[in-house]
């Protein structure tokens, strides 16, 4: 995985994800949903209307809080959530 910042405000950043797809996209997504301070996250993978841009972009928007520390924040999260998983999976 690649990560690119093309924006970055103390409240908004614009980060390309390459190599990545709606999967991984969706989670990170929700992660940021759940991270206190972040006011929106969305991406956008849509080609066509995107330049011919073909990876994903990722979009958030903090109320409070550095968005590029939300980023880092939302994917410990997700990796925590994974490995509970896998422990509970493993043990069953």
């Amino acid at each position: 995985m690649e990560l690119r910042v093309i924006d970055k405000t103390d409240e908004e950043l614009r980060l390309e994800v390459a190599g990545e797809d709606h999967t991984f996209m969706n989670v990170l997504k929700g992660a940021l949903l759940e991270t206190e301070g972040v006011d929106a996250a969305t991406y956008d993978v849509n080609p066509q209307q995107s330049g011919g841009q073909t990876e994903p972009i990722l979009t958030v928007k903090t109320i409070e809080g550095d968005p590029l520390d939300a980023v880092e924040t939302a994917a410990d999260n997700v990796m925590d959530k994974t490995a509970a998983l896998r422990d509970e999976v493993e043990a069953a």
